[in-house]
This record gives structure tokens, sequence and C-alpha cells, in this order.
């Protein structure tokens, strides 16, 4: 493979050069979305890793892109750690350069499996990058969705949320358009050392996404309705604050009843106080207004069921609310150290100030609530990463014979993490729900970013980060199946596996 690098720079700078190509890719994902940037920054890394005949440096070099996407894009938990949780700068820092260096780890995997598929089975330059490379990758985002609970935050296919390759996702989902993304910088690398038939690759799957995206993979369903999402945007440090619960309770109060609407949402624990410990007249007047207007209020509040015990929770107040069938969602995948503590770590967790950090999670699959005959998936803040979760509720409701979800709802605070990259990289990845399921997605936030996206993951409006306001739309429901919905990430996992098989039979057939 003719270098990109002359051989005598390429071991004093390929490290450095790997590092620099993963804070670059971070310009790819929101607020940048200059995603051709992905492409370059993947070829490049897949360039230099393909040159290692050690192993070890193959893992140095995938580990060393990876610290530096991370490090860069995933900077905000220094916030919590620092400005809410009451750790020192050097502590705060010094933990989000661990997670860095620990998420990092899967892009290492990634390399060094594929140079040792490479090495092992003798395989050639084009399938070394159309087919090893790019699998491997792919199987080890999906790895990273999994393993300790899964982080899969800034996977490569939402870089692609916007471009041509979005619409791949109703089919593979997130991990798919991520796989595909890597064939084309597969295909880059092998244009610039030579190859130049190879770029049809790139521009044959770039044409494609594109035409899917015209792809109709679900249909309008019911009659539109109206909705209200409020953003309180209450700083972070007086959220959970004894002085400031009146002023908050009351601002909600204010803005829940100010206007009716067929769906009227909060952000997550927007009523930071427990039902019990509210005014005793502030959950009756907020019924009352509900069955006075015909209006559905989803309330995002914390609920202790017995002391000690707590769930980040969204109540439904509907016009039909009685004693006995009041609607509830529990949020069931927590994060680790926010809202629950991992086996061994509460010695960690005591050194935070973080209210409700050890919560109970709620049932895996719990059903959607109808708002006139439209049917509303909620989901909470970090829930919104996991899109086969969701995909799946849709799924069983579907083999269950019971009413499909026809519009997606996240209520989130971003608070946690102050300004900048949290909110529009969050905001990403409901565009990708959106693509995966062929629904619209609401949000409604404390800091933003509260928005309407329509099925094609197209967002339609939003309010501006940061600030206090009601962003009001009439949004229609969508029903139908996605190929995603009924495979999750299956499909492109046994797909790369399949791939890789098929590679290592044919280069072990193949006359030497």
């Amino acid at each position: 493979m003719p270098p990109l690098l002359a051989p005598s720079a390429y071991r004093r700078f390929a490290p450095l050069l790997c590092l620099a190509a993963g804070l670059g890719s971070v310009f790819a994902f929101a607020p940048f979305g200059v995603w051709p940037l992905q492409f370059v920054a993947q070829a490049l890394l897949f360039h230099c890793a393909a040159r290692e005949a050690g192993l070890a440096r193959s893992l140095l070099l995938g580990w060393a892109y990876g610290f530096g996407c991370f490090a860069f894009g995933v900077y905000w938990p220094y916030v919590s750690m620092h400005r809410y949780g009451d750790l020192s700068p050097l502590q705060a820092g010094l933990g989000v350069a661990l997670f860095s260096l620990l998420l990092g780890v899967f892009s290492g995997i990634a390399m060094l499996g594929a140079n040792w598929l490479r090495q092992r089975w003798q395989v050639g330059t084009r399938l070394s990058f159309l087919v090893v490379f790019p699998s491997a990758w792919m199987l080890s985002e999906w790895l990273r969705d999994w393993v300790l609970t899964g982080f899969p935050w800034l996977s490569t296919g939402y870089a692609h949320t916007g471009g041509p390759l979005a619409g791949f996702a109703p089919i593979f989902g997130v991990f798919g358009v991520g796989w595909i993304a890597a064939i084309v910088a597969g295909s880059l690398v092998l244009f610039c050392t030579g190859k130049r038939r190879m770029l049809a690759v790139a521009l044959v799957l770039l044409a494609a996404g594109f035409g899917l995206r015209f792809v109709a993979w679900t249909h309008p369903s019911g009659q539109p309705i109206t909705v209200r999402l409020l953003q309180g945007n209450i700083p972070q440090e007086e959220k959970f604050e004894n002085s400031h619960l009146d002023e908050s309770l009351a601002m909600y109060d204010g803005m829940l009843r100010a206007k009716p609407a067929d769906l009227i949402a909060t952000p997550e624990t927007a009523i930071a106080q427990l039902p019990q410990l509210l005014p005793p007249d502030y959950i009756p007047q907020l019924v009352a207004f509900a069955k006075q207007t015909q209006s559905h209020l989803a309330i995002g509040i914390d609920i202790s069921d017995s002391p000690g015990v707590y769930s980040n929770s969204l109540i439904d107040l509907s016009p039909q609310l009685a004693h006995d069938n009041l609607y509830r969602y529990d949020k069931h995948h927590l994060v680790p150290f926010g809202e629950f503590v991992p086996y061994g770590f509460h010695w960690f967790v005591a050194m935070l100030h973080i209210p409700l950090g050890d919560q109970t999670p709620g049932p895996q699959s719990q059903p959607p609530f109808a708002v006139k005959d439209q049917w509303i998936l909620p989901n909470i803040c970090y829930e919104d990463l996991f899109g086969e979760e969701i995909a799946d509720e849709i799924a069983d409701a579907y083999h269950a014979g019971k009413p499909q979800p026809t519009i997606l709802l996240n209520i989130s605070n971003m608070a946690w993490f102050g300004e900048w990259l949290a909110v529009p990289q969050h905001l990403q990845t409901s565009q990708m729900r959106a693509l995966e399921t062929g629904r619209p997605a609401l949000r409604a936030t404390n800091t933003g970013a509260t928005a309407v996206i329509d099925p094609r993951g197209v967002v339609l409006a939003e309010l501006p980060p940061y600030t206090r306001g009601t962003l009001a739309a009439t949004v229609q429901g969508y029903a139908g199946l996605t190929p995603y919905i009924l495979c999750g990430n299956a499909l492109v996992g046994v797909l790369a596996m399949l791939s890789l098989i098929a590679t290592g039979i044919f280069c072990r057939k193949r006359p030497r």
C-alpha cells in the first residue's frame, strides 16, 4: 500500500495524527455538522492502523483516536463533577480524562481486531478497507452500546443525521449508518493510495443513502394534536434548593395552565419535590385544568414509593384522570454514578453532592399513553441514546396487537452539563430516533434543546437554548414499521459478522 506518510515520519507522528483525527471528528457532529470530516478522520485512522505490523501499536492508535474524540466531544461531565458535584478542578479533570481513556478502549479494540484478522487471514488491501476495518469498527460501537450498561454517545452514525447516509437509518439504525460511513472512509483510503476506481464505492453508497431518504416507511395516523413544550431554564444550582422551590413550582404552574393544548409537556424533574411534599392544592389544581380544557399534562417528577426508594418519572394528568388510572412512566435505563451507583463505587458517589444519586429503575417495557387518537411513547433524558430499546417498544406493541406508539416524547434536563456541546449533541440523538422509527419526536427540556422533529429527522421548530419559553406546534402522528423496528441492531450485526466470515473463507481458499 503506497504510504500517505514518509516511513521515518510515520512512526513518530502516527499516534499524534490519530489523536488529532479523533479531535477533528467531533466537528462532524452537532453543533458543527461538517459530516464529511467524519470520513476524512476515520480514513486517516484506518490508514495509520493498516501500516502497523504490531497489534499493540494498532491498539494504541485506535485508543488515541477514541481518546481525542471523547476528551473533546464528551468533556461536559466535568461541569457536573466540578460545578455541581463539588469535586476540585483537578479531580473533575482527572475524572473526564479517565472516562475518555475508558471509552477510547473500544476504538482501540476495533483497530487491534481488524489487524489481527488481516494478518491471520492475509487479507488483501481492498477487502481490508471495505470489509475488515468497517465491520470491526461497527462491532466495537455496538459493544459500547451495552458494556457496563452502555454509553453510545457520539456513535459515528449520529454525524450523518443531516447527510445523505441518513437514508439508511430506518433500515440499519445508527450503528448501520456508522458501518456504511466506515466503508466510505475505507474507500477514501484506497482512492488516496492509488486505487482510484474505489471512489465509486463511496459515491454509490452516498447516492443510495440519498435516494432512500425519499422512501416513506411509515404513514400518517389519526388526526394531528396540538402540543406545548415547556422550557423552564432553571439553573441547576437552584433546582433542588429549598429557597427556590416555591418559585419553581409557581413558574411551572403558570406555564402549564397558561393555555390549553392536547399535550403539554414539562422537562425531566420539572417538579423538583416529591408529590407528598407538594402544597395540598398543587396537583388538584392541575387536574382541574386538565379536565376543564381537555388537556394532557405530561409532568416530569421524582416519585418515592417507600422510604429511600426513588424513581425518575413522568406522569400524565389527563382529562379522564381517576384515582386508579394515573399513567406513570419510570425511567429504566439509568445513568451510572448520576442515577445509580455501580457496585463498589459508593465511595466515589459519596464525594459528590448530587441529589437522588441511587434511584430505582422502572420496567424495561412500559406502554404509551393516549392523547386523543395518538399514542405517546415517553423516554427520559439518557434513554434517548438507546434506539433499539425504543424500537423494541414499538415492535412489542405490534406483535401483541396493541396500539402502536405514533409520537416519541423525550423529557430531559441537560443543565447538569453546562452550555455548548451536550445540548445539540442530545438533539441529534433524537433526530436519529425519529429517523429509525419513522415517527415524530418531541423534546421538552430545562435548558434545551426543546424541539419538534419530523419523521425524517428534520428539526421543524426549536426554542433558543438557555432561555425560558414555550414551544407550541401541531404534530401529526405516524404508524407503520421500519426495518429497524422489526430487526433492531441484529440486522447490521449479522451482516457485519457474515461479511467477516465470508472474507475469511475467501482468503483461505484463494491461491497463495
